[in-house]
């Protein structure tokens, strides 16, 4: 479980606690409601509280290629953070170091 509270599962977890009774998700319960209902829910869901309804306007699809292995040496708080920000932290890493490049790239042109 992360810092807020959140506990992440695989597919293959999410799908056994289905088949097990376990899962908390009323997916009927979303398919009943109206589109206004659902719009509602959006724009109360804290977690999509500061994404600006075109957020969809500036995405580009990014085709990832292959990755270069390489040794890289951080400060142990660093990858601390990241680690416990859960799976996919060397991804949120590399996306940080993309988004800094691009900014660099930006001003110098």
């Amino acid at each position: 479980m992360n810092a807020g509270g959140i506990k992440r599962f695989t597919r293959e977890e999410l799908r056994a606690k289905r088949e097990k009774g376990e899962s908390r998700s009323d997916l009927d319960a979303v398919r009943r409601m109206s589109e206004a209902e659902l719009e509602t829910s959006i724009a109360e869901d804290p977690d999509w509280k500061d994404v600006p309804r075109d957020w969809w306007k500036d995405a580009l699809p990014v085709m990832p290629g292959p990755k270069k292995l390489l040794s890289l040496r951080l400060d142990p708080d660093v990858v601390d953070w990241f680690r416990a920000e859960g799976p996919g932290y060397q991804t949120r890493m590399n996306a940080v170091l993309r988004a800094y490049m691009q900014a660099r790239t930006k001003q110098s042109a």
